[in-house]
């Protein structure tokens, strides 16, 4: 119902008045019931006005409380008909209108099968759509999810591959290769049912830890195969073989399971989202290595005994190989003597260079997460805090235009007005770009639109729009970070809410004059434009006028009031009382509406009120019970996380007195707190193995000795990610986490096998020049089969490889470099600390 302020005025008529009439004239209530001898009947007083030609008969019947004698109804005062409410969001698909529908999925339940579910029942829905009418989707993660999964399924079949091509190369017939092949399948799919009956779900932690998992567990395998090939060309059957050689190999095994399980075991305790993602991981490598070392003990020396096969070489590359292994074997013998000669120059060289590799830890960029190309971006827009609806949308539709030209747009959708409706100035944007090959050149790199690229396009592109700042930040941002999906956010805190308006907006000031970020964006905090009516409570007494009248008048003409309900279809709808949207929208209307006083008269509103534009903050956050203001941003080109949190944590201290101060939030927060946790995680593992290696070898220095790999593994990690330009985040941190788990395992078996040949009455020089020479090929073959699995994953620029590349970089590196270095400088320490072998005892 749109009233009209001039009709109220001639017909002598308040606001009250029409309210009043609705709800007197238009009612339905219970009336009891009529009971005889025989039958009892429900009483129903049918009031309710049932259709809009029904609400402009009403009559007006009273006014002011008293008798209205003259005949008037409804419709001679307002204008009745049948609407929507006030527009207060706009959405569109493509320039065209729509309706909006997000469906999340319940937690735990499977991403990709509830999205699936979904399109399926959009078919369905779709052919009940009246003519015009089109459902799609604007939005969706699932395919993105699948390809990854496909992407980590095809990386994990290569690198079984690539570790067969390993075994067969060294190992030089096609039966001992696949006796050690063999132990991938085992593996694997027991692993499958384990993390199946855990509750894990195939996802990209579960299946990159199988991935990686690969080189992992073929090396017990190719450890007991070549311990038992060993015996079996000292002349021994292959039945005696099997069972001389899994003996002598028995410890070792266990050892470095054992070592690698327990690397991993503080994962357990990490807290949060990135330990609920991360142990999922570390339990699936676990796994597979534990079933690995079982299969190596059991299965392995019986297959030996059936069809273990020969050295023997068939081709001029196999003769080749051998000839190039026992040369090196030749030239490892001489150097180790040597080194053995010079053992604390080998010892303090190595102490120089794994310090030198340190300094790369400020040289290599870190952030939480590589960003990942998902073909998607989440863009805000704002408009000037004072923006109407349709000022926001004139803009918009300026900007959807450019994004629609764009040859990496495939669709999009957007909300103006916000998700919930009522933020005027605010619009959101889901951008689907097409996939990477269906995108144009860039003309600078002459590659494909990156994801990031096309960010920095659409800043480019929308920068010069007046009265527009823009917001881009990619979908996977928030995916483990939390967050608003930005990757600076922190808060600034302090106790005068007037001080933290003026401190933050001069630290977003300086943000966005740096280059250091992009998007900067302080929240809704800006001062909104109000209209103040305050009541001359002076002058509302003296004509006898209540407050309270006063502001209901004002609420149901201006407002909207919902005075009643009715029926319409099985549905309840508002019937509204408010002014016309001519005079709404002029705040002049004011003078003249009326409010009757305590004797029945009519008194102008403007004589008993006075109206004036003042400022106000739109809502007053707190956290941790500490008023503050969030402040958010993305790194510049060319600029790391940690480089621009570091920046803003700058900024604020320059411009923060004493009292206020920030706190990190989001992806900051989550990237500090990951990366102390996984590095007390790596501490508290390599503490674990030490206990576990003690117990193992009885012995405090032996252990100590193991872990000298250790170092050299991080040496190479640095090396690797520096040299290929990825940079330290959380998942080259895991990387690293399970890299302390697996280069032990070379320094195990020179280790074990040295001591074996003290044992048989030798001197500690004699017991290593025989040991570490006979260890050299199975620590290739291991070396090389790691090396091997994690390539695919290192080389492969499939959905979701920014994750992988990182992680493969570091095992490489590091496998790489540890195996040079404990080739020889666990010799060096071993002979050194033979003197306190007895004391160690």
């Amino acid at each position: 119902m749109k009233v009209s302020s001039q009709k109220l005025q001639e017909y002598a008529l308040t606001a009250g008045d029409i309210v009043n009439t609705i709800r007197t004239e238009h009612v339905e209530l219970p009336a009891g019931r009529v009971e005889t001898s025989e039958v009892e009947k429900i009483l129903r007083m049918q009031g309710e006005a049932m259709s809009v030609e029904e609400f402009r008969e009403i009559q007006i019947k009273k006014r002011g409380g008293g008798a209205n004698y003259v005949p008037l109804k409804l419709s001679e005062v307002a204008d009745i008909d049948e609407g929507l409410e006030d527009v207060r969001r706009i959405s569109r698909v493509m320039g065209s209108n729509s309706v909006g529908l997000g469906i999340r999925k319940q937690r735990g339940a499977n991403t990709v099968e509830v999205g699936n579910l979904v399109k399926s029942k959009a078919e369905i829905v779709r052919e009940m759509l009246p003519e015009g009418v089109e459902l799609s989707v604007n939005f969706d993660s699932t395919p993105y999810i699948e390809d990854s999964v496909d992407e980590l399924i095809f990386t994990l079949i290569l690198a079984a591959l690539l570790t067969a091509f390993v075994c067969w190369t060294f190992l030089g017939n096609l039966s001992s290769t696949l006796n050690i092949v063999l132990a991938i399948p085992t593996s694997i799919v027991g692993t499958f049912i384990i993390i199946n009956a855990m509750g894990f779900t195939l996802n990209s932690f579960t299946l990159l830890g199988l991935t990686l998992a690969i080189g992992i567990v073929v090396d017990d395998a190719i450890i007991v195969l070549e311990n038992i090939m060993r015996h079996r060309e000292m002349g021994k059957d292959k039945k005696q073989a099997a069972l001389d050689g899994s003996k002598e190999i028995l410890f070792a095994v266990i050892a470095t399971t054992a070592a690698l399980v327990a690397i991993f075991l503080p994962v357990t305790f990490m807290q949060g989202i990135i330990g609920k993602f991360f142990f999922e991981f570390a339990a699936t490598i676990c796994v597979a290595v534990s079933l690995s070392s079982v299969e190596a003990l059991t299965l392995t020396p019986m297959r030996c005994s059936k069809f273990l096969g020969t050295k023997n070489r068939s081709t001029k590359l196999g003769f080749l190989f051998d000839k190039t292994l026992d040369i090196a074997k030749a030239f490892y013998e001489k150097l180790l003597i040597k080194a053995l000669n010079h053992r604390l120059k080998i010892i303090f060289t190595s102490i120089v260079i794994f310090a030198i590799s340190l300094i790369l830890i400020t040289k290599i960029q870190k952030e939480f997460a590589p960003s990942q190309d998902e073909s998607r971006l989440f863009i805000q827009y704002q408009t000037p805090i004072e923006s109407s609806m349709q000022f926001t949308d004139k803009k918009m539709q300026i900007i959807e235009d450019i994004i629609m030209a764009k040859d990496y747009t495939l669709r999009y959708f957007v909300a103006i007005g916000g998700f919930g409706g009522g933020q005027s100035n605010v619009a959101f944007m889901f951008l689907t770009l097409k996939d990477l090959k269906d995108r144009p050149i860039n003309p600078e790199t002459k590659n494909y639109f990156t994801q990031d690229e096309i960010a920095k396009d659409i800043r480019e592109s929308l920068k010069d729009i007046k009265d527009v700042r823009t917001f881009v930040r990619a979908s996977s941002s928030s995916v483990i970070g939390g967050g608003r999906g930005f990757q600076v956010e922190f808060s600034v805190r302090g106790p005068e809410w007037a001080k933290l308006l003026e401190f933050s907006e001069q630290i977003e000031n300086k943000m966005r004059d740096s280059e250091v970020f992009n998007d900067v964006n302080r929240g809704r905090v800006e001062a909104a434009p109000e209209l103040w009516i305050t009541p001359d409570r002076l002058r509302a007494k003296q004509l006898g006028v209540s407050v309270s009248d006063i502001a209901e008048t004002v609420r149901v003409l201006y407002g909207g009031f919902p005075a009643a309900l009715y029926s319409k279809g099985g549905q309840r709808y508002d019937v509204r009382v408010q002014l016309q949207d001519s005079e709404r929208d002029n705040l002049n209307s004011l003078s003249q509406l009326y409010v009757r006083n305590n004797r029945g008269e009519l008194i102008q509103l403007s004589k008993v009120t006075k109206v004036e534009e003042k400022y106000s903050t739109p809502t007053i956050t707190r956290e941790d019970r500490v008023r503050s203001i969030a402040v958010s941003a993305n790194p510049g080109e060319g600029y790391s996380q940690v480089q621009a949190l570091e920046e803003a944590e700058k900024i604020a201290g320059q411009i923060l007195p004493k009292g206020y101060y920030i706190v990190t939030s989001g992806a900051s927060q989550t990237m500090q707190e990951s990366f102390q946790s996984l590095l007390i995680t790596m501490i508290l593992g390599i503490i674990v193995a030490y206990m576990v290696l003690g117990s193992q070898f009885n012995s405090f220095l032996d252990p100590f000795i193991v872990l000298l790999a250790l170092p050299f593994a991080l040496s190479g990690a640095l090396v690797a990610l520096y040299i290929s330009g990825q940079t330290l985040n959380v998942y080259s941190m895991i990387g690293m986490i399970l890299l302390m788990g697996i280069v032990k395992k070379n320094s195990i078996l020179l280790v074990e096998f040295t001591n074996q040949a003290l044992e048989r009455g030798n001197t500690v020089r004699e017991a290593l020049l025989e040991a570490c020479p006979l260890r050299l090929r199975p620590i290739l073959m291991t070396s090389f089969a790691t090396i091997a699995a994690a390539i695919p994953a290192a080389i492969n620029a499939g959905p979701g490889a920014e994750t992988r590349i990182p992680m493969a970089y570091v095992i490489i590196g590091g496998m790489f470099i540890s195996t040079i270095f404990t080739l020889f400088v666990v010799p060096c320490v071993y002979s050194l600390a033979s003197k306190f072998k007895s004391l160690d005892k």
